[in-house]
């Protein structure tokens, strides 16, 4: 693992956003319960990993991450991005009462959250698409993530208080 090849505007953008996603994540965490907050964190960290080694590195290679094609220590700061993801997810379904009447809403919101993130991502470098990959093909991808938290979270929800009472 290399430490970087140069180190730019992408590395710089992504501490800056890295920054802001934690303190967001630190700010609204008091309101969760510590089991729910580190389990958010770590499903986001997970899901984002699994579906970003499956298409953007391995047999598909169908983006690259800041620099180069091989592992920087800026990417493990990528990974870490997807934490505060899973977590606005789980904090805001709960705050916005998500039920199955909204809930595809809440999942179309959140894909395209998704690729709104995404796009921010390839405009400042940090990824950038090869193999013929373009941005619309991460709408399923982001559908089916998003899908599979909705359905964790409930399950999550039926076994654990999720907001902590004032």
């Amino acid at each position: 693992m290399r430490l970087w090849e140069s180190f730019d505007k992408n590395e710089i953008s992504l501490l800056v956003i890295i920054a802001i996603f934690y303190i967001a994540y630190f700010l609204l965490s008091r309101k969760v319960a510590p089991q729910v907050r580190i389990l958010a964190l770590l499903w986001g960290i997970t899901i984002g990993i699994l579906f970003d080694f499956t298409i953007g590195g391995g047999l598909l290679d169908y983006y690259k991450l800041n620099d180069s094609n091989h592992y920087e220590v800026m990417d493990i700061v990528y990974y870490l991005t997807f934490g505060p993801f899973g977590f606005f997810f789980f904090y805001f379904y709960e705050i916005l009462h998500i039920n199955k009447k909204t809930f595809i809403y809440y999942v179309v919101a959140w894909t395209i959250t998704g690729l709104a993130a995404q796009w921010l991502f390839t405009w400042l470098n940090i990824i950038t698409f090869q193999n013929g990959y373009h941005l619309s093909y991460s709408f399923p991808v982001f559908l089916i993530t998003q899908t599979a938290t909705g359905a964790f979270f409930e399950q999550v929800k039926k076994r654990e208080q999720v907001l902590i009472s004032d």
